[in-house]
Parts: C-alpha cells; structure tokens; sequence
C-alpha cells in the first residue's frame, strides 16, 4: 500500500474519499482529552478545516473539554471510517486559535448556531431545557438588527500533530498501519504490525 510522505495530503486523501463514501459526518471526530489528575474524558466534535499547522474544532472556552485542555493540552483524535475500513488517529497538542480566526469561521456559522453559543455554559448543569430555549429568545431578541458579537468564552483549538496514524482493514486481519511521527522538522514513516 503507497503512502504519500506528507501525512496532511494523505489525511486529505482519505477524508476526500470518506466523503465521496458519503460516510455520514465524515468530519467526526472523537477527542480524548485528560486532566492534571488524569481523569480521561472522551466526546465527539466536528473537525472544521485541517492545513498543516493542524486539525481545527471549536467549542466553548468553559467547557470541561477546554477545562482539561487548559490543564494538560495532550490530546488524542479519531475518525472512525468503518464504511471504508479505515481510521486515522492523531496525538498531539492543543492550542487555542486567534480570535480573529475564530471570529471568522464564527460569522460564517447559521445565525441560530451563532445565538446557540451565547446560551450554552457547556456542561453546566440546567433544571429544565426551557431555561436553554429562554436564553435563546433573550439572545435573539439582545441581537435582532444587527451582527452577533463572537463570544468571549467560544472560539477554536488546533490540534498540532506529534504522531498520526493510518489504519487499513485487511483481510484475515492482517491490517495495514502506518505511523507517521514528527522529528527534525520532518515526518518519518513506519509501517506497523496489525
């Protein structure tokens, strides 16, 4: 199995190809993250746009995914193409973005997605979905003629790759991976026993 030497263009390969799979979200991705104390927590999040600084998602700042980040930024990604086989993990480190990269992929988000972000402290808890559907209103109506400001606490992390790994599915599971580490500002190439 060829590989391309530049793990972004085979990344871009594959997701190219998840997608004309018509994989439903192609562009999930579960992210495991851990605290000081090495509690490990793992959840689903939508990769937005990928180059090669790295793997880009946003969230809100508060949140507990955020929380350990702040605390420990080792992450680890997965995508889970099982239609095709396939899976691609990714650890590295997170970072927060600018908040003027933010900001744009922020106005490029549906108006109700722009006001959904001001009401959520994520994983705060609520007594009742009502409270959330309140705030909603109260937002809509705060920012009725005019722009949404980007929130404070919202915005983007970017996931810069130390090790990425590709996984074929085989037959007679003689699987093919490939780990593709970062040293001396290159990426060097195994091929991994199954």
């Amino acid at each position: 199995m060829a590989m391309n030497n530049n793990p972004f263009e085979q990344f871009e390969l594959w997701f190219k190809e998840a997608q004309q799979a018509e994989i439903i979200e192609a562009n999930a991705m579960s992210i495991a993250t851990a605290s000081s104390e090495g509690e490990i927590t793992i959840r689903t999040v939508f990769l937005k746009y990928f180059d090669t600084n790295g793997f880009v998602f946003f969230t809100n700042y508060e949140s507990k995914k955020a929380q350990q980040i702040a605390e420990n930024p080792n992450v680890a990604l997965l995508f889970p193409w099982l239609k095709l086989e396939r899976q691609v993990k990714i650890m590295g480190t997170a970072e927060k973005i600018s908040a003027a990269e933010s900001f744009k992929y922020f106005a490029s988000r549906p108006r109700g997605s722009q006001i959904g972000a001001w009401c959520s402290k994520q994983s705060s808890v609520i007594s009742s979905r009502s409270v959330l559907l309140n705030k909603f209103e109260e937002i809509k109506q705060k920012y009725k003629d005019g722009q949404i400001p980007l929130p404070s606490f919202w915005g983007g992390f970017r996931v810069v790759p130390k090790k990425i790994e590709f996984w074929q599915g085989k037959t007679n599971r003689l699987h093919d991976r490939f780990l593709y580490t970062h040293a001396n500002n290159s990426w060097e190439i195994e091929h991994l026993s199954p």
